[in-house]
C-alpha cells in the first residue's frame, strides 16, 4: 500500500495577481500629462522616446534599435520614416509629428549623436542601445508618475495609443450628388 507522505507543493502560476489580456492604450489627457512632466523635468531622452513611441507605433525591440539615420535627412529630422520590423520583416512607414521632431532634434543635439549612432544609446559598454527592459522600466515610471497603475499599462500600450486616437476621431462623411 502506497502512502502519500509529502503533499505536493503547488506552484503558483507566473501570472497570478497580474492583469491578463490586452493592455489599454493611453488616453489623450494621459499622453499630455506624461509629456508635460517630462518637459518640466527636462528629461530630453525620455521625451524623445515617449513621443517617438507614440508616433511610430513600433514594438519595443524595433524602437530601441532606431538610429539617427532612420529618422533624419542630413541634419534635419524627417517628417516620415520607413523602418523594417524585426518580427514580421515588413517595412512600416510612419509620420513624425512636429512635436516629436522637436524633441528628437533637442535630444540628438544634446547627446551629440552622429548620423550612424543609435538614437537611444546605452551607458553600458557591452550594449550599443538601451534594452527593451530598460524601455519598459521607463514606461512604468512614466505611468506611475501620472498616478496610473503600471500593471495595467506597458510598452504595447504606447504602440496602440495613436491608432486608438485615430479611431476615436469624429468621422466626417461627405456626400457627393450625382448629376
Amino acid at each position: 500500500m502506497y502512502l502519500l507522505t509529502h503533499a505536493k507543493a503547488k506552484k503558483a502560476p507566473r501570472n497570478k495577481g497580474k492583469l491578463i489580456g490586452q493592455k489599454p492604450p493611453l488616453k489623450l489627457k494621459e499622453i499630455w500629462a506624461i509629456r508635460i512632466r517630462l518637459q518640466l523635468a527636462n528629461r530630453l531622452r525620455d521625451l524623445a522616446l515617449f513621443n517617438l513611441a507614440i508616433d511610430s507605433k513600433l514594438r519595443a525591440c524595433d524602437l530601441v534599435k532606431l538610429r539617427v539615420r532612420d529618422v533624419s535627412n542630413g541634419s534635419r529630422i524627417a517628417t516620415r520614416a520607413i523602418v523594417m520590423q524585426q518580427k514580421t520583416q515588413r517595412s512600416v512607414q510612419f509620420e513624425i509629428t512636429e512635436q516629436t521632431r522637436g524633441a528628437l532634434s533637442n535630444w540628438v543635439d544634446f547627446a551629440g549623436l552622429r548620423y550612424d549612432d543609435f538614437i537611444y544609446p546605452s551607458r553600458i559598454t557591452k550594449s550599443p542601445h538601451i534594452s527593451t527592459r530598460q524601455y519598459a522600466r521607463s514606461v512604468e515610471s512614466w505611468i506611475n508618475d501620472i498616478g496610473l497603475d503600471s500593471a495595467a499599462y506597458g510598452t504595447h500600450s504606447l504602440r496602440r495609443t495613436k491608432a486608438s486616437l485615430i479611431y476615436k476621431r469624429p468621422k466626417i462623411f461627405v456626400r457627393f450628388s450625382c448629376c
